[in-house]
């Protein structure tokens, strides 16, 4: 499906993305959409631009030129704090849970900034590793758990575009399939998800799409329904 297809229905739309730490360039002109209802992965070697994509959808990198469209509505020059009112809901690759609060402090310690979020009741449902361990500090979970936990307090506050940073690094093949799981229910649901993934076995049981990322740049886009007939393409981009 030509990118293009997605220029009138776009949730998030992303052009010409220039960022910058101090005076390092790191994003080239990225240019990404992402429509309602889409589950979309950035795919890349470390390095390539693909968490400084999400902090700077979410506004953690101050310093960026082109644009960052969220429903209509530009983020660039929009304050740090007013992004997740908007309704997106970022969990970075080190998960960002309170370590020292308790599963069902974690919970609900997010405001909620939309109606439509989930319960807590639901969230354990869509986790049910996470049942029953309500008084449990997040120190005390698991690797995997924390990632789950990590994901289910964004789904208390009513965001609809949720960015994933790298959810089943580190994670045991029992635990990503569960991740997997979870995704794919959220996007039943009616979640929008762009995700950051290293494993592209994984992305590919998930997403709808595909953008490969190199050195700050968009240098590809693969709907998934063609990622076999591209997979040598794939392995040369990702160096695997």
């Amino acid at each position: 499906m030509p990118d293009g297809a997605f220029t009138t229905t776009a949730m998030l739309e992303i052009e010409d993305l220039h960022a910058y730490y101090g005076e390092s360039h790191v994003l080239h002109g990225v240019s990404l959409k992402v429509r309602q209802g889409e589950v979309v992965t950035l795919l890349g070697r470390n390095g390539a631009g693909k968490t400084t994509t999400m902090r700077s959808i979410m506004g953690v990198v101050s310093k960026r030129t082109g644009s960052i469209k969220f429903q209509g509505q530009e983020l660039i020059g929009l304050a740090q704090h007013k992004v997740p009112r908007l309704g997106i809901g970022y969990v970075p690759e080190e998960r960002g849970i309170f370590a020292s609060l308790s599963v069902d402090e974690n919970l609900t310690l997010p405001p909620v900034v939309k109606p439509g979020g989930m319960t807590v009741e639901q969230i354990y449902t869509l986790f049910p590793n996470l049942k029953g361990r309500g008084s449990t500090q997040g120190t005390r979970l698991s690797g995997g758990e924390q990632q789950m936990l990590a994901i289910a307090r964004i789904l208390r506050t009513g965001a609809n575009l949720i960015l994933l940073d790298e959810p089943t690094e580190g994670l045991a093949p029992v635990i990503i399939e569960q991740i997997g799981v979870a995704v794919r229910e959220l996007k039943q649901r009616g979640f929008t998800i762009l995700l950051v993934e290293q494993n592209f076995r994984f992305a590919s049981t998930i997403a709808d799409r595909h953008y490969v990322m190199e050195e700050g740049h968009i240098v590809d886009m693969i709907p998934n329904d063609e990622l076999e007939a591209n997979m040598g393409k794939l392995h040369e981009y990702l160096g695997v």
